[in-house]
């Protein structure tokens, strides 16, 4: 993997030019990561079989250091039919029947974010998204915590999130101290935290709604819990952490692109004004006609800015891709960022264009668009995150317009999420 060199003034940028010139052109190609070899697959077909049609042949891969401090014991768990029970026991809460019921909650909390900031004072876009993301995900998923609770929870989830959020993947970088520590010691407190409040609602489970009350009435056949207490205090962090960092990586994008092209910041502005208090869904060919503009051109930042732009998978079985045969073990990548930008696919494929997205229709089946992964272990949470993002972003719009310092170059940090390295943005009122 071709990361610049480190150098005294901050972390390397990931070169993801020499990434595409590298890679394009051969469907499968192998490259070592860390000493180990694998194979890259750029052809959006492969990608399909081994994420939908062999999936049951592929788990998950272990060349990246992703969530291994989170919970491996229900979503995340490696059994498929472990995940498959638990992806039925968070569906009911992130449908899109209950998004629409959750978005008066998300509306409040992205209103408050917004009317927190200041005029001409500039502002952390990405901790104040990581903010803004942690009390929606903490209110919509996790209901009935008390007020003071529930701030303090905040508060220190969004810490764990932007720690995650720049979590190095790979390299000597991802074996740092300070940066391991600070993320260690981030997560252990919003864990000890959300430990305390859990042990409260085992004796008053009828106080807690959304999925946490689904972990805590969860139980075997035999009547006894399905999950330890501790066990379903580490699967709340890892779907809260999850509901959190995706979101703050995809808006920070979508502000910083708004400040750069006003002219699709207008349109974005007439479009919900427009649609004012409707369902903007998502661009998956469901409904009738185009999709809007404002999805349109969220649609385009999660292409170029895909938040989860990597992924490994290990072969279980020996596996087919092409016309070559792979043992099983092998480690087998693919990456959201390089098939969202195939030219084949894309025409002038790095140029920000919503309107693109009057003539592409993404389908299930279209594994060149995977901002939210594919098949089986795709995100549960996807129309979640669409009108996340959408209140979100007319939350900050409509109140603020956000400029950059003068002459300011944004970094793309590769990191565990693919997120702008330092995003500073100064908030004039409309």
């Amino acid at each position: 993997m071709p990361p610049t060199p480190r150098s005294a003034s901050g972390p390397a940028e990931f070169r993801f030019s020499r990434m595409e010139r590298l890679l394009r052109g051969d469907a499968v190609r192998t490259v070592t990561v860390d000493g180990t070899p694998a194979e890259f697959v750029t052809d959006a077909d492969l990608v399909h079989r081994i994420l939908v049609r062999d999936g049951k042949h592929y788990g998950k891969g272990e060349l990246f250091q992703k969530a291994r401090i989170l919970s491996k014991a229900g979503l995340l768990a490696e059994d498929d039919a472990l995940h498959r029970h638990y992806r039925r026991l968070a569906h009911p809460y992130l449908r899109t029947g209950a998004v629409l019921d959750h978005a008066p909650v998300m509306e409040k909390v992205a209103r408050d974010t917004a009317a927190s900031w200041r005029p001409g004072r500039p502002v952390d876009v990405q901790a104040e998204m990581c903010r803004a993301a942690s009390g929606i995900a903490l209110s919509t998923l996790f209901g009935g915590l008390p007020g003071e609770v529930s701030t303090v929870l905040v508060e220190h989830l969004a810490v764990l999130a932007r720690e995650m959020i720049g979590k190095p993947l790979h390299g000597r970088a991802a074996l740092r101290r300070r940066p391991a520590q600070r993320l260690a010691k981030a997560f252990a407190g919003f864990r000890s935290r959300l430990a305390a409040c859990l042990t409260d609602r085992i004796d008053a489970p009828d106080s807690t709604a959304g999925y946490l009350a689904a972990l805590l009435s969860d139980a075997e056949r035999n009547g006894t819990p399905a999950l330890s207490t501790g066990q379903i205090c580490d699967e709340a962090v890892m779907m809260l952490t999850a509901a959190t960092v995706t979101t703050a990586s995809v808006m920070s994008w979508a502000l910083y692109v708004l400040a750069r092209h006003p002219l699709i910041e207008e349109q974005v502005l007439k479009d919900l004004a427009r649609t004012a208090g409707s369902h903007a869904g998502t661009p998956s060919g469901h409904g009738h006609g185009p999709p809007g503009y404002t999805l349109r051109f969220l649609a385009e930042v999660l292409r170029l800015h895909p938040p989860v732009w990597i992924t490994c998978r290990k072969a279980l079985s020996d596996v087919t891709l092409g016309e070559r045969t792979f043992p099983a073990g092998t480690h087998v990548m693919f990456s959201s960022y390089l098939l969202h930008r195939d030219p084949g696919r894309y025409p002038d494929p790095h140029r920000f264009d919503p309107d693109r997205w009057l003539t592409i229709r993404p389908t299930a089946h279209d594994t060149s668009y995977i901002p939210f992964g594919a098949g089986a272990r795709g995100c549960v949470g996807e129309a979640f995150a669409w009108k996340e993002l959408e209140i979100l972003l007319t939350a900050v719009i409509q109140e603020w317009r956000l400029t950059l310092p003068p002459g300011s170059r944004i970094r793309t940090a590769a990191d565990t999420t693919l997120h702008p390295q330092r995003l500073l943005m100064t908030p004039r009122p409309r």
